[in-house]
């Protein structure tokens, strides 16, 4: 039986499950679809949200303790990647089976962080932390290298609208506006922590190649501007500093670069998935 996660977080959050509109949780000319859509920001956004959630220990214990990340960085980014484009362009029951299989793999990621801290991966404050991690940067990227001027009506909407994602992986008191989420970034910061095991794993993801060998010229760039779309005070505690000039040039490169990474990226993993998903 297909579990109702999603609808009853949206039924809840809405008021209805939307199925009148759209056979999935976002409406098909919506905004979170068309953002979700857009593959060089959303690479771009999806780096910078890891680095980001790699400050936070017991995330961090979570990686350290469960995943290949040695072997395997990009596969995170990968599955991390088809998560995000079922849940916003699959049918509700591609959406819901997809959350269900991550509430399942939660259920055994837990244990002891480093400074002693028991952590679970369902725990609803750490779904929060990385919901709002990769959100936060999603809409960054966004503005950065798409939509400067989306309005903040339009930015609140994206945050209250994708909130029922988390929600139904178990999240609760979800920020669901710009203001919210700046708020939460603000409270949250003396919580987070970067050592020895953060600078690692950090090292790991911005050593990592891509696997497509046409995007492997471009992976630098794409790193470069993860570093670049982190909160200031972020890369100041990851010792990721780049100057002025530096930023200006990785801006300059991924606006350049996007014509030819689109048509890279047509017969790649998550445009297949994008156009698998679109014909249900």
């Amino acid at each position: 039986m297909t579990s109702t996660f999603l609808r009853d977080a949206m039924v809840q959050r809405l008021g209805q499950a939307r199925t009148d509109q759209n056979p999935g949780p976002f409406p098909r000319d919506g905004l979170v679809r068309n953002l979700h859509g857009d593959f060089t920001p959303m690479m771009c956004g999806g780096i910078s949200a890891l680095l980001l959630q790699m400050l936070h220990p017991l995330a961090l214990a979570g990686i350290w303790d469960h995943s290949r990340f040695r072997e395997d960085m990009i596969g995170r980014l990968r599955r991390t990647s088809d998560f995000i484009a079922t849940t916003s362009f699959g049918t509700f029951e591609q959406a819901e089976a997809a959350i269900a299989r991550v509430r399942r793999v939660h259920e055994y990621v837990k244990g002891h962080a480093a400074d002693g801290r028991a952590y679970a991966a369902d725990d609803p404050d750490l779904l929060v932390w990385v919901h709002v991690a990769e959100m936060s940067r999603f809409l960054a990227a966004h503005l950065r290298y798409r939509n400067p001027h989306l309005s903040h009506a339009q930015q609140d909407l994206y945050f209250f609208e994708t909130a029922c994602i988390a929600e139904a992986l178990g999240a609760r008191n979800v920020p669901d506006s710009r203001a919210a989420v700046e708020d939460y970034l603000a409270r949250i910061r003396r919580e987070l922590v970067c050592d020895e095991r953060t600078k690692e794993v950090i090292e790991v993801l911005l050593d990592a190649p891509p696997r497509n060998l046409v995007l492997r010229p471009a992976g630098a760039l794409f790193m470069r501007a993860g570093i670049d779309l982190l909160p200031d005070w972020a890369g100041e505690m990851l010792e990721l500093r780049m100057s002025r000039l530096q930023r200006q040039a990785v801006r300059t490169g991924i606006k350049g670069a996007m014509p030819m990474i689109s048509k890279a990226v047509r017969s790649g993993a998550y445009r297949r998935t994008l156009e698998r998903l679109q014909q249900k």
